[in-house]
């Protein structure tokens, strides 16, 4: 079976944990990684040969117009994360559509594709704005992966369907992250810090387990700043930022590596082709 390989390009200063601590006025002036961690990113993929969904923050794709060309040339799904990394749970609807609006303007008009496909800034839509899914299909958007089916701190819905399903008034597709139940319980098994925290073997079993018993694709993600261990330290920020932030940067790339080998993988619009048709 083949899973979606998914990768949000955003810079290392750009996450939720760093929101309080880093202005999004400071950004200009910091030093920008992302295009050189997204073409070892990109290498990663290609000697994997693996193509996967790219979704891009239209800020990165107006300031490295080239990396975005690349992304296409090199046969990935581009995809929007937005414009400007705000979270959904934090805009109101006219906010959000301009912010998914001028995203989708500026992907398409530097990449020459389509963007179909959107996810929200740490996974933030749930019950109290699901009004986003009818925004996203009234901009042109055919599928939403912005659900995250578990309980955390900073995002989550617990009780949302783990299979993709039809959201919102206008039937938009959301395909959730992938989570494996367990005693009644969802546990992440989609990436992010979870991919980086846990055993590799752990991790593997747990995609296996998914894909056995829903009978269904999995969706991964990850950062280009996940696989760079040596970007700049956050000063000020907390202890539980820091770890959240840095647990096991070094170990990422290697235990990439080995995800690519031992599943097949694909864009999301060539893995949920049938779905999305």
């Amino acid at each position: 079976m083949r899973n979606a390989m998914t990768v949000d390009v955003e810079d290392w200063f750009q996450v939720q944990a760093f929101a309080g601590v880093i202005p999004r006025g400071d950004w200009d002036g910091l030093e920008c990684r992302v295009e050189a961690n997204t073409d070892r990113m990109l290498a990663l993929l290609d000697d994997a040969g693996v193509t996967a969904t790219m979704f891009t923050l239209g800020w990165i794709a107006e300031r490295h117009p080239a990396l975005i060309r690349r992304i296409v040339a090199a046969g990935h799904e581009l995809a929007s994360h937005g414009h400007g990394h705000q979270l959904v749970s934090s805009l109101a609807p006219e906010a959000f559509r301009a912010d998914i609006r001028h995203a989708k303007a500026v992907l398409e008009d530097i990449g020459g594709v389509a963007i179909r496909g959107y996810r929200a800034p740490t996974f933030s839509i749930g019950p109290a704005n699901a009004w986003a899914f009818d925004v996203l299909a009234e901009e042109g958007h055919a599928y939403s992966s912005s659900v995250y089916p578990v309980r955390h701190d900073l995002y989550g819905t617990p009780d949302a369907p783990r299979l993709p399903h039809r959201a919102g008034s206008l039937g938009l597709w959301e395909l959730p992250m992938t989570t494996v139940a367990v005693a009644g319980r969802n546990i992440p098994c989609s990436g992010g810090g979870f991919f980086r925290l846990v055993p590799y073997d752990l991790f593997r079993l747990g995609m296996r387990h998914f894909n056995a018993t829903e009978k269904a694709a999995g969706i991964f993600y990850i950062h280009p700043w996940e696989i760079d261990p040596g970007q700049p330290r956050v000063a000020g920020a907390t202890r539980m930022q820091r770890f959240r932030h840095t647990v096991n940067l070094g170990r990422s790339t290697a235990k990439l590596r080995r995800l690519l080998r031992d599943f097949a993988w694909g864009r999301i619009d060539q893995v949920y082709a049938e779905v999305l048709a």
